[in-house]
């Protein structure tokens, strides 16, 4: 599996892969959606499909249902589901036990997901998908923030930021708050100040624009990508 993410990350096609490691493509395809790096928009809706009946199914007749919704046979939606002995992490693993690329995926996936359908669901699945992620205010300063978990193995919506003086902590009101007072997903906001006088906006500006709900101008990008 990791030689397969390896040569996948090099931008290696399936065929090739299949062809330095000895694989079907289709294995291949297999151990990366295993893996967590691979992106299609047929895998993700065999997934997504996969998942809703598994809620209420055991895995066959999950995968039945899912073949006959999605118009697919038993074995094509094997292929685009992870291997059941594998190790499969979740969108909420920590980025310690995932690859670099899977890191970069779910980063991809959740940022792609907010900019589809920007709503609160979707702007706290970026938050936990980001969580450990290095971030820089508008003064270039860096920095990252924990999610703790509270019932049920649930994050609770409180963001601890870690600075080099500590770590402060940042309520989920005050990220919606500032989500609120956004004009317009994507247009320039100059200034942390312009999203509202809330505690910790600078840190919110700055995860905000790398979430791709806000621009910044030329100089701040300059700053922040140092």
């Amino acid at each position: 599996m990791e030689s397969a993410v390896a040569l996948y990350n090099s931008e290696m096609s399936l065929q090739a892969i299949g062809e330095e490691l000895g694989l079907n493509p289709i294995k291949v395809r297999k151990l990366l959606i295993t893996a967590d790096v691979y992106e299609s928009e047929v895998a993700e809706k065999v997934r997504d499909t996969f998942e809703e009946y598994r809620e209420t199914q055991n895995y066959k007749e999950a995968i039945l249902s899912t073949a006959n919704a999605l118009q697919l046979s038993k074995a094509s939606v094997t292929s685009y589901l992870p291997y059941k002995k594998g190790v499969y992490f979740p969108e909420n693993s920590d980025a310690a036990n995932i690859s670099t690329g899977a890191e970069r995926q779910r980063h991809y996936r959740a940022v792609t997901a907010l900019k589809k359908n920007p709503c609160e669901e979707n702007l706290w699945k970026c938050v936990v998908a980001f969580r450990g992620y290095r971030f820089k205010t508008l003064s270039s300063l860096p920095f990252t923030y924990k999610l703790k978990k509270g019932r049920e193995d649930e994050f609770t919506k409180e963001l601890w930021i870690d600075r080099r003086e500590g770590s402060k902590s940042l309520a989920w009101s005050s990220v919606m708050l500032a989500y609120h007072n956004i004009g317009k997903i994507g247009e320039v906001v100059d200034r942390p100040k312009a999203l509202g006088d809330i505690r910790g906006v600078s840190y919110i500006y700055g995860m905000f624009y790398r979430f791709g709900l806000i621009n910044v101008p030329d100089k701040v990008k300059e700053k922040m990508s140092k």
